[in-house]
């Protein structure tokens, strides 16, 4: 074989390559992210932190307007203090600290993944949120104005001796009048670190990763089915929107669609 020839070999192995990569992120429930999208990336930290992320449009959650969110390396967006724990614990919490927590458990970027953010007004990604929402919730038409992206890139856990990497995401989003949140599953290995009494080689066992909703006041919260027990590693073919690996809230008087969760005799969300 002609070194010509094989050099064309090579250039279509590369394009199929190419190929393949593009499909397979065209198929991902993902938005779009990453620096080339104008994201900003966490610092390569144990337990790290976004800095303080001033949000160009108050974003209300549970009934309250706030103006800052950190997103944090541990699968947490927390409103005004930033969370750097690790273990899961049960909500409601007792602490007060409003947050949310797509995947709450003890991630390490420093051994393997990114977390990027940003805050956009980018018509084209405004535009396709409009549409997941309003297909979901159609008594409510929604068209977004703003989207705060925080996405969690093959990150590992702490302690880890595998390659395995956890890839999600959180959007919060607004109109101005109504908000959402969705959780974005893609690709979950890993459901525990060590510091938890997870495997260090499987990523599994001792306290699994927590997701939903802590308001903050002690009564109102929101447990993804599957938080804190093994099934958590399923989530990303669990949904309420019938979009497997999809979780999709109405967050400012908390609308759950196609999930019933129980009520206090208050009247409160369980």
């Amino acid at each position: 074989m002609s070194p010509f020839s094989v050099f064309f070999l090579l250039i279509l192995e590369i394009s199929s390559m190419v190929d393949t990569k593009a499909s397979s992120e065209k198929g991902s429930l993902l938005y779009p992210y990453g620096p080339h999208q104008g994201d900003e990336t966490n610092p390569k930290h144990d337990d790290g932190t976004s800095e303080a992320i001033a949000l160009s449009i108050p974003f209300t959650f549970y009934g309250k307007p706030y103006q800052t969110v950190f997103v944090n390396n541990n699968g947490v967006i927390s409103f005004n203090e930033p969370v750097r724990q690790y273990t899961p614990d049960p909500f409601p919490l007792v602490d007060g600290h409003p947050f949310v927590a797509p995947y709450w458990a003890d991630v390490d970027n420093v051994l393997g993944g990114d977390i990027f953010y940003r805050q956009t007004t980018d018509p084209v990604l405004l535009e396709d949120i409009s549409q997941d929402i309003t297909q979901y919730f159609p008594k409510n038409p929604f068209t977004a104005t703003w989207a705060l992206v925080a996405t969690w890139d093959h990150v590992a856990y702490y302690g880890s001796t595998s390659e395995k990497g956890n890839t999600f995401q959180a959007v919060l989003t607004t109109d101005s009048k109504m908000f959402y949140i969705i959780f974005n599953y893609w690709d979950i290995q890993w459901t525990t670190g060590a510091a938890s009494d997870g495997d260090a080689e499987t990523g599994l066992g001792g306290t699994p990763a927590h997701a939903g909703f802590n308001s903050g006041d002690d009564t109102n919260f929101y447990n993804v089915p599957g938080s804190q027990t093994d099934a958590i590693i399923n989530i990303t073919s669990t949904s309420n929107v019938k979009v497997p690996g999809r979780w999709v809230f109405r967050v400012d008087d908390f609308q759950v669609t196609g999930v019933d969760p129980p009520r206090l005799n208050n009247d409160c969300w369980l």
